[in-house]
């Protein structure tokens, strides 16, 4: 595939907020540690210290949660060497959308591998592995219970409550399978060898990119969570984490910047088999809200210190979950992910935990041969294809038009005629100056009508040209969205089992431009 690239301020896919950040405006600074460049990794791997007896724990927890996978040889490398002090993570996360979802699953992992790999080379002295996070947690099973391949949604329906990663591939699952016949035989191994949807991903990622050393993390582990039962507790008891990060967030807003997410003053979910749901507190007591389940101050804190794996942290607790059970260095994630991140510091500062680079995940775009002689023979650069179709339009049509749409010179001709009439005019009488001037405008007005007619009739003799810019737009905006937000990577791998591996040669972890991926028109 061939690469152009784009910068991020001329695609009109990203906030002010975003640009600012990865322009590294002064303003922000406070909000992050330090900006992901490779030079500064070396501060960062200085400061990184963590706890052997939490590798101890950790090393553990990967262990048996990679229980049911194959071919492991050197994913238990991978595991093992997190148990020495000299070994970091970097890390992406992702909800278990089906079947990877939408591209930019993919991109996540790639850009994540790719930058374990970078630092590698520059701090040779060092391990890093890399790391995707499963929400398994997850309960908001309608967001990532489908997939979408070539205009057609994929998806499953059943009856399933609370944590997704928990959900049972059951009838329902094996009925839907059947609709899929078409995918890969990796994906229906990996499913219809598992009993559950945390396991199923598990496997299908560790065949996509075990081999590229990829670490698989289920946070809803006992004895990972046990860790964090300090934070629990300053939660529950003090709200400590809604306070401090609304103190952040009013200071971004001060900057006018919009944030992205929002504390609670409780920022924990209870959970239990088919359940998750949102915790509250009234005067001393604790509810479980959508329940009947209550409990006392005294009766809910014996339960975190004897049973924390029934309190699921939200997505303000969650980044500082994952940085205390992980001796990680940096998060790669999309532009949102990045902006609520940048919410949080002053969370990690109270809680004496490092706080991680922050790091956009590659952006791309990947256009097959069709599209690719369309681009062709309509001269279209890069940054045509975010344009507006409109605006595009009306300058293409003017500039290959063999007569003057906008008549330029019948305006010319005519403004020219009224302002000798009125000159005439004004020595017979004054006031007649201004009838011209008045019947000049309705004259001109005229010819604009008329030259939005000779517009439409130019557009029509182009039609070929503008339904294959339609063409165009709508493979690489999909139902008027990102491609890599709608379109499943098996769009491409299908036809093309080398798909994601070429991406490893095409994607720099520390270049944030927009890509535009060409396959090649042989």
């Amino acid at each position: 595939m061939n690469k152009a690239t784009i910068e991020p301020d001329c695609t009109g896919q990203f906030s002010s907020f975003f640009i600012d950040y990865i322009h590294q405006k002064p303003a922000l600074s406070p909000f992050y540690n330090q900006f992901p460049k490779i030079e500064n990794f070396a501060k960062i791997i200085a400061e990184r210290k963590f706890d052997g007896k939490k590798r101890e724990v950790l090393v553990k927890a990967l262990l048996s949660q990679y229980s049911e996978v194959e071919d492991l040889a050197l994913t238990k490398a991978q595991i093992e060497k997190l148990g020495l002090e000299t070994t970091f993570t970097v890390t992406t996360g992702h909800q278990l959308n089906l079947f990877t979802g939408p591209l930019y699953f993919i991109y996540k992992i790639v850009t994540t591998i790719n930058l374990a790999k970078k630092l590698k080379e520059a701090y040779p002295k060092f391990e890093f592995v890399p790391v995707y996070w499963m929400a398994t947690e997850d309960h908001d099973f309608e967001e990532i219970n489908y997939f979408k391949l070539d205009g057609k949604k994929y998806q499953w329906q059943t009856e399933q409550k609370g944590p997704v990663g928990d959900f049972k591939l059951e009838e329902s699952f094996k009925a839907f399978m059947k609709t899929v016949a078409f995918a890969p035989s990796f994906f229906k191994e990996a499913y219809l060898s598992s009993k559950t949807l945390s396991e199923a991903v598990r496997k299908y990622v560790h065949h996509l990119f075990g081999e590229k050393g990829i670490v698989v993390v289920d946070g809803n582990d006992a004895n990972l969570k046990r860790q964090f039962i300090p934070v629990m507790r300053e939660d529950l008891v003090n709200e400590t984490p809604h306070e401090l990060v609304n103190a952040q967030t009013a200071k971004l807003d001060a900057l006018g910047y919009k944030s992205q997410i929002f504390p609670r003053p409780i920022n924990f979910f209870y959970m239990e088999d088919g359940l998750r749901e949102r915790i509250e507190k009234k005067g001393t007591q604790y509810f479980v809200l959508n329940t009947d389940l209550k409990f006392e101050e005294a009766e809910f804190l014996d339960m975190v210190e004897n049973s924390p794996e029934k309190f699921s942290p939200n997505v303000v607790l969650r980044p500082l979950y994952q940085e205390q059970i992980l001796p990680n260095l940096a998060y790669v994630g999309g532009p949102a992910e990045v902006i609520y991140w940048l919410q949080l510091k002053v969370m990690f500062d109270h809680f004496e935990t490092p706080f991680p680079v922050v790091m956009p995940r590659n952006f791309a775009a990947v256009l097959d041969v069709p599209t690719v002689r369309k681009i062709k023979k309509l001269n279209l650069s890069p940054q045509d294809l975010f344009r507006d179709f409109t605006d595009w339009k009306k300058e293409f049509v003017s500039k290959h038009s063999n007569v003057d749409i906008h008549l330029v010179g019948e305006k010319k001709k005519l403004q020219d005629l009224f302002d000798q009439a009125a000159l005439s005019a004004r020595s017979i009488d004054p006031t007649l100056e201004s009838a011209y001037a008045s019947a000049k405008v309705r004259a001109t007005k005229i010819l604009d009508q008329l030259s939005v007619k000779v517009r439409k009739a130019e557009e029509r003799k182009f039609g070929e040209e503008l339904d294959r810019m339609k063409a165009v737009q709508a493979y690489f905006f999909p139902g008027g969205s990102p491609q890599e937000r709608v379109e499943n990577f098996m769009k491409f791998y299908l036809s093309d089992n080398d798909f994601v591996e070429k991406l490893f040669g095409l994607f720099d972890p520390f270049d944030f431009d927009f890509m535009v991926l060409a396959s090649d028109d042989k």
